[in-house]
């Protein structure tokens, strides 16, 4: 089976977009976590998919 982009509804040719930094497109992601809001009421990740490798 093939695996799904994690980013568009395609299969995922390895790219590698989806591990880019949001914050510097320069760098690999590397779950500082500097993206997500910390100064919101609530910090929440909302789970859509859990995929298996």
């Amino acid at each position: 089976m093939f695996k799904m982009c994690v980013l568009e509804d395609k299969q995922c040719n390895n790219c590698g977009e989806c591990m880019i930094c949001d914050l510097d497109r320069n760098k690999i992601c590397d779950n500082c976590c500097r993206c997500i809001d910390r100064d919101a009421d609530y910090i929440a990740v909302e789970i859509d998919e859990i995929m298996d490798e």
